[in-house]
């Protein structure tokens, strides 16, 4: 979009907050780069130049806006709805794969050179995957600074930094303050003080956002042990690759507070990717909203409570495990098997506030367990010890950059695998906003009762005009049955069962 001058300058004159993260305002006499939405004065036109990432306007030479901040806008959303090389790598990216990899490992995930996928970038990012990295190192740097206590040097070495002179000069150059002045803003500005050992910060979204479906399904199909929904917020451990982590979010206007205790400060950058992608928060709901509301059948299930979002997850595999988990069972059911694979092989954890006791085990932890004792029919035991072991050895890799077209191929392979199951983990797990799920029963009933055809292969042949936002169609579509899903829950604590 930011090639688009005259539709970006609109933007930006109206202060279109959806807009922020599509593109970027560079403002030429001041040398500072805004969202579309910054409350100053919008420059004059020809003062004004557009791009398309963070990363390259400080290449360029300008430093983030104070006021509007816009290392923090939400992500673009054609990293999430997309699923070409560039759109691959930059979910790669935010996942902090370059800092723990360098840009050979983000390569070879990708199945190219390191060389292409340098000019990939370049030209359509207007910067390399280095400068990416860099640009996210420095947000990851300005959380720690601002929301914790912790000494400068070990903030720089968590942020990813390879030293604290690099540390110094790129806050410097991002931000124009130092370390040391960004901390003492925020804490002239913080109206309470922090709890100790948390890191608490807003996660933006693109308006509007529905929290019903989104929290209410995270909440009603919640594994004990491992997810809460307590006092307003859902709660779950995270597996991180240094450590682990337990984060509580609550969804507040024009934000989702998020609050995370980490074992070790250097998987910030990684936890705050996946709560944004569990929460679909990058999501453009408009886009999404308009092109759903062009079917009169569908129409009035998005007029009653538009911008819904598709619950993902923060770990591909421990979705596909639950999904097999979930076959032809009701949710209390899945939610009872999960809960005993987690209470035999979970990592357990301390929580301070008591709810959350294990870590959802890892594909290598169940790689070794004994079919016999799984309260599961025999062809499903062998479903799921076929999976993992896939996942374990590396052979099925369902993980932020995954093609998903050879996804499905490769789950679809596996026994026990149906149209369900594959399009499911699509969906949830992959991340692909076109997943459709013509065979699932409250999909099925929801076309009878609006007239929709109700057999698999008339649905998805109607269903070709939702396209590319078939699972967002999947979150209005099971509105029409009255599960607990589809609302916020009303109690302090979900019972655990």
């Amino acid at each position: 979009m930011h090639t688009d001058t005259e539709r970006c300058v609109r933007a930006v004159q109206s202060k279109d907050a959806r807009f922020d993260g599509w593109f970027f305002t560079a403002v030429l006499t001041t040398r500072i780069y805004c969202r579309p939405s910054c409350p100053v004065v919008a420059p004059k036109a020809r003062n004004m130049t557009f791009y398309p990432s963070a990363a390259a306007c400080q290449q360029a030479g300008f430093r983030a806006c104070k006021r509007c901040r816009p290392d923090t806008s939400p992500g673009s959303p054609e990293w999430n709805a997309r699923a070409d090389s560039v759109a691959r790598a930059m979910r790669l990216i935010q996942d902090g794969v370059v800092d723990r990899e360098g840009v050979p490992g983000l390569a070879a995930r990708l199945g190219y050179s390191a060389r292409q996928v340098e000019r990939q970038l370049l030209a359509e990012l207007g910067a390399g995957p280095l400068a990416l990295a860099r640009s996210q190192r420095a947000q990851t740097a300005r959380v720690l600074i601002e929301t914790t206590g912790l000494p400068m040097a070990e903030i720089a070495f968590a942020a990813g930094f390879s030293s604290i002179r690099t540390f110094n000069d790129t806050v410097r150059e991002v931000f124009a303050l130092a370390p040391g002045e960004l901390r003492t803003r925020a804490a002239r500005g913080r109206r309470t003080p922090g709890s100790p050992g948390v890191i608490a910060l807003r996660l933006p979204y693109r308006a509007p956002l529905n929290p019903g479906n989104l929290f209410g399904h995270l909440a009603a199909t919640a594994v004990p042990g491992v997810e809460e929904w307590r006092d307003g917020a859902y709660r779950r451990t995270l597996t991180l690759p240094h450590g682990h982590g337990i984060v509580a979010l609550s969804p507040q206007p024009g934000h989702i507070d998020c609050r995370l205790s980490l074992s070790d400060p250097r998987d910030l950058t990684r936890a705050i990717s996946r709560c944004r992608r569990l929460l679909d928060l990058d999501a453009d709901p408009v886009a999404v909203d308009d092109q759903l509301r062009s079917d009169p059948l569908l129409a009035p299930l998005v007029d009653a409570a538009p911008g819904r979002r598709v619950p993902r997850t923060v770990d591909a595999c421990e979705f596909a495990v639950r999904a097999v988990l979930g076959q032809q069972v009701s949710t209390a059911a899945a939610r009872t098997h999960a809960a005993r694979l987690v209470r035999a092989h979970g990592t357990p954890i301390e929580d301070p506030e008591g709810g959350l006791t294990h870590l959802f085990p890892t594909p290598e932890a169940l790689a070794g367990l004994d079919p016999e004792t799984l309260a599961l029919p025999r062809s499903r035991r062998t479903t799921l010890t076929t999976l993992v072991a896939a996942l374990a050895d590396g052979s099925l890799r369902l993980e932020e950059g995954a093609d998903w077209d050879q996804a499905r191929t490769e789950l679809a392979a596996l026994p026990g695998f149906g149209p369900w199951t594959v399009e499911v983990i699509a969906m949830r797990a992959l991340g692909d906003p076109d997943a459709f799920l013509p065979t699932d029963l409250g999909i099925r009933r929801a076309a009878e009762r609006l007239g929709l055809p109700s057999t698999p292969a008339a649905l998805t042949a109607r269903a070709a005009q939702w396209r590319p936002w078939r699972a967002y169609a999947v979150q209005y579509l099971w509105t029409v049955d009255d599960h607990p899903i589809n609302h916020l829950p009303v109690r302090g604590r979900e019972d655990e069962s």
